[in-house]
Formats: C-alpha cells, structure tokens, sequence
C-alpha cells in the first residue's frame, strides 16, 4: 500500500501499537473483531465506499461506524476503526486491507505478549512447506467457490492441537478470507509481517540438501551483513534444484542453484 493510503496505515498501526501493547494477550480479541469488520467491508461495497468517501465529513463516518459497531465491539476496535475512516484513502478497497493488516497486528502481538511470536512464525512456514505436495488440500482452502466455513473447519481439523492456538486462528483466517489470494502465499505473508514484528527480514532459501547449521550461521551472517538487520532463514529442501541455493529476500533474489545454470546456459545456447 502506497501514497496516501501507505501514510493513513502508517499512522493508525503508530497509533494502536501502545494499545496492543497494553492488551498483552487480549489483543487476540481486538484481532478477531478487526477481521470481523474487515469481512463487513469485504461483504458490503456501499459500506466500504461510504466510509471510504473524500466528500464526507471524517466526523458524520465516524458517527456511522460508532453506530454500526456500537454492539458487541470492543471500544478499543471502534476507536481505530473511527480514526481509520476520518483518514483518507487512495482507493476504497484500501481500508478494508488496511482494517485487514491491523486485524494481523493485533493477533500477532498476542502471540508476542507471552513469546509465543517465534513459534506462530515457524509454524506458519512449516504449514505451508507441508501442503506443498499436496496438491487437492492447497486447492481445497482457497476455492472461493467453497462456504468459507467449510474451508475453515478443514484447517482446524489439520491444525487443531498441533500448533499454537494463534497459528490456528491466523491460519483459518488466511482461508476464510481470502480476499482474492491463495491459502499458502498468503501464509507466507503473515509469516513475513510476524518477521517483521521481531525486527527480523525473512530469506526463504532452497537447497538441494539439508544444510549443517555451520552453513546456516554462516549464510545467515552474509545476509545480516548484506543488508544490517537479523534475518530469519526459511529453508526448503528440493533435490529438484540439483545443486547450489536459491535465496530470496523481498524482492531479491540470488540464484545459484545447478538448475538455473543449466537453464542460463540453455538460453544462452538459443539466443
């Protein structure tokens, strides 16, 4: 999110973060409205455009949102999302991906609030790493033409006791809602925003073999050095790539697996 919709986010997470820092664990709660409300926007375009709207007073949307959650709303949650709709927004549909992110903050600053933040976040990659090979339950959790409640029941009955309970909530909501997207990148999303909240970049390396952990201290190092924060290292191990790593950090990617080699040398051939 970018522009005037990136500085109205920018502002409202400034302005939560000591409130969920207060909440401690019960910003869980705080967490699951915000989704709640999030579906609200999702569900109800004339809602979302009307809170969205430049031309109406920030005050007359905040007493429409003060209306519509005025039962069973945490007071905390209907002050946010008062302040996010006397913002402005590039697009409407901006709101309700920023009430979405705020929603992700607060669940995982829960986790945080009891050190669980490492946990959720390794949890979330391992669950994704072990739906790669299966290929009906990835379709499955994001068929938008499957009851969201149904998608849901599938995740907690894969999940349940086996992970943190807010891995859990994270997960159903990343199939529940899916606003678009698809169950396992959207997974690896909130994974990089719970790496975020740790101060941590997240490299997402794949490699032919399983690595030692003195080549994982080592490349971890490069990387901290490379770009001056503590990096989080995803690895998946692919035989498929032959040899070599393959390291991605954001956009960045370095490339030094066989395969590629193999597949440079081959355009080269061609061209």
């Amino acid at each position: 999110m970018r522009g005037t919709s990136g500085e109205s986010l920018t502002q409202a997470r400034d302005r939560f973060e000591p409130v969920l820092r207060s909440a401690g664990e019960g910003a869980l709660a705080l967490g699951e409205q915000l989704f709640a409300v999030t579906a609200a926007f999702d569900e109800s375009a004339p809602l979302r455009r009307s809170l969205a709207d430049p031309s109406r007073s920030g005050a007359d949307k905040a007493a429409l949102v003060t209306a519509v959650l005025a039962s069973g709303f945490d007071e905390r949650v209907v002050d946010l999302v008062s302040g996010l709709v006397r913002s402005r927004w590039t697009r409407d549909g901006d709101l309700a991906d920023a009430t979405e992110r705020l929603g992700l903050d607060a669940v995982l600053a829960s986790a945080e609030a009891r050190g669980a933040l490492e946990t959720v976040e390794d949890e979330l990659f391992r669950t994704s790493r072990a739906l790669l090979g299966q290929r009906e339950a990835r379709q499955a959790l994001s068929d938008d033409t499957t009851a969201p409640e149904r998608r849901a029941a599938f995740v907690r009955a894969l999940l349940d006791g086996k992970v943190d309970p807010v891995t859990e909530v994270l997960a159903v909501h990343a199939t529940r809602a899916l606003r678009g997207r698809r169950f396992v990148p959207t997974l690896g999303w909130i994974g990089e925003i719970a790496a975020e909240r740790r101060q941590r970049l997240v490299a997402s390396v794949t490699s032919a073999a399983v690595l030692t952990q003195a080549q994982l201290d080592r490349l971890g190092g490069l990387l901290e050095r490379a770009y001056g924060r503590a990096v989080q290292l995803n690895v998946t191990v692919d035989p498929a790539v032959l040899g070599g790593l393959r390291v991605q950090v954001g956009a960045d990617v370095v490339d030094s697996t066989v395969l590629s080699r193999l597949a440079d040398a081959r355009r080269r051939l061609v061209s």
